[in-house]
């Protein structure tokens, strides 16, 4: 007797994408960090050193904190490997809500952003 599977089908399309949040658990450490420096934390502080227009809009501060306090929980502390996981990994695309690998490639300026 043969052995049956379940269907798979890599062609198949959603009908709507589907949101990083739904692939990583509720409860994770991803969600809990982004909500604490969303509601918890008072970051006014950095948020005021950004008052110049020039140049292209930097990354939002406040997803930047969480994107930085995460991958040092995770053992992440090199830009460019954070810049490597927020492509790659579910977990770090929880805490930036980042869909789209084009977006991700300026994030080695996690570095600047940790010196402020």
């Amino acid at each position: 007797m043969a052995k049956t599977f379940r269907a798979w089908d890599p062609e198949q399309r959603w009908l709507l994408p589907p949101a990083i949040e739904e692939f990583v658990p509720p409860g994770h450490l991803a969600h809990f960090v982004r909500e604490l420096i969303r509601e918890e934390l008072d970051l006014s502080g950095i948020l005021a050193v950004y008052d110049d227009e020039r140049g292209q809009p930097p990354y939002h501060p406040v997803m930047m904190t969480a994107l930085l306090l995460y991958a040092y929980c995770q053992g992440v502390y090199a830009s460019r490997r954070i810049a490597q996981a927020c492509e790659q990994r579910l977990d770090f695309m929880a805490v930036t809500r980042w869909r789209s690998r084009t977006s991700v490639r300026s994030v080695t300026s996690a570095s600047g952003t940790s010196r402020r």
